[in-house]
């Protein structure tokens, strides 16, 4: 064994001559500990909501989304459409076309997203699941079109799940000059019925704003007859997003973009991240200030052990192998430190995944899950082992060569 190793080892598990020193040493490893394990529950508990928001944008984002790199629109029977439509990993195809328009209903209005789909969408995403009402409701039927809103929408506008009477859209016309006159004429209205439900898939992005109709209602309100503002694409089970997007981004040839789950909510994953960086940062900057407690047991240890220092350097030792066994000690108090928050953060993520020691509320439904959720990913565990070494490292280093200096001297 290295003999700077093995005296800093002894020093650190030996009883010293001053008890308080024990005690220090006892509190930086404490702290240090803890600073981990604050790290890798607090990320563990972002990973958690971070999957819980993918798992429900499942139920309205297909897997992979295909649109126009500029503009809106582009025709259904594109040749490069057609390429994709034929990839050998898409097993499902939807085309859908998505715009803005005025909702009416009886003395209500507001603007909404309105999203025209096909029966394909519906058994891509499944968002039958989410109805409330009607679980068989549909958006079409012989020659009548229902109009499916977000429950948002419809406690907005004061609809009950099936509504009585008509629901009006209102869309500028995209051609021609507007009548100043009539204004009424530079607008295009049509009106559906109540499809008898409403869905409810917990984001309010999509539950607050979107109203679904039939994609031949969709293409005759916003004049859009041969065309889609997105082509949603299901892949065979089993095969590999990241490969089967990049090479439909090589068939699109730049004119296309595809978009999996990820970047079709690219602002509110942005900010899940962005929040979980804050939050890593600022549990870094108490990791630090725990080992402020560090380098006052470094520094109590090197006085009592002076007597020490003055026998190993008549026995030959130099000063950098002085200053080696007071790094070593620091470092194993680090690295101790480390090791046992780590595995505690680690039991605690597990507990609460298994059994929900720290709740959301007090049981009334008013939250997706009843207990924060986790998910311990390696990476964030390797990063803040990586993050407590090279900190613990760095508070040990300095504060130890200073007063080597100056005991040494």
């Amino acid at each position: 064994m290295n003999p700077s190793l093995f005296i800093a080892r002894r020093y650190l598990f030996s009883k010293k001559s001053t008890h308080v020193i024990n005690i220090i040493s006892i509190i930086s490893m404490v702290g240090v500990a803890l600073a981990a394990m604050a790290l890798v529950v607090t990320l563990s508990v972002f990973n958690g909501f971070h999957d819980l928001v993918a798992s429900l944008f499942s139920h309205f984002d297909t897997e992979l989304k295909v649109v126009p790199a500029t503009g809106k629109m582009l025709p259904a029977d594109a040749p490069v459409l057609t390429q994709i439509r034929r990839h050998a990993d898409v097993a499902r195809v939807a085309e859908t076309i998505e715009e803005q328009a005025l909702a009416i209903y009886a003395s209500h209005q507001r603007a909404v997203v309105v999203k025209g789909v096909d029966d394909a969408f519906f058994r891509m995403t499944h968002l039958d699941s989410t109805f409330l009402g009607d679980p068989q409701a549909r958006l079409t039927a012989a020659n009548l079109s229902f109009a499916l809103p977000g429950i948002g929408v419809a406690q907005q506008m004061a609809m009950p799940l099936r509504f009585p009477g008509w629901l009006y859209l209102y869309t500028p016309v995209r051609e021609g000059q507007v009548d100043m006159l009539n204004p009424t004429a530079a607008f295009r209205t049509d009106s559906l019925l109540s499809a008898g439900a409403v869905f409810q898939v917990q984001q309010a992005r999509y539950d607050n704003n979107y109203i679904l109709v039939p994609l031949p209602f969709a293409r005759q309100l916003f004049q859009a007859d041969g065309m889609l503002t997105a082509l949603e694409l299901q892949l065979r089970q089993g095969v590999d997003v990241g490969r089967v997007k990049s090479e439909l981004e090589a068939i699109g040839e730049g004119k296309l973009k595809v978009l999996d789950r990820y970047e079709q909510q690219e602002e509110t994953f942005n900010v899940m991240n962005i929040e979980k960086l804050i939050a890593y940062v600022f549990l870094t900057f108490i990791l630090l200030v725990a080992c402020f407690n560090l380098v006052g047991a470094l520094s109590m240890l090197m006085i009592d052990k002076r007597r020490d220092v003055d026998t190993l350097r008549s026995l030959g030792a130099t000063n950098g192998q002085v200053v080696r066994i007071f790094l070593l000690e620091g470092r194993l108090i680090t690295l101790l430190g480390a090791i046992a928050g780590i595995a505690t953060g680690l039991l605690l993520c597990f507990l609460q995944k298994q059994y929900g020691l720290v709740s959301l509320g007090s049981g009334n439904n008013l939250f997706i899950v009843d207990a924060y959720p986790v998910s311990v990913h390696a990476s964030d565990v390797a990063a803040v082992l990586l993050t407590v070494i090279v900190v613990g490292f760095l508070a040990a280093y300095y504060p130890t060569r200073y007063l080597a200096r100056r005991l040494l001297s």
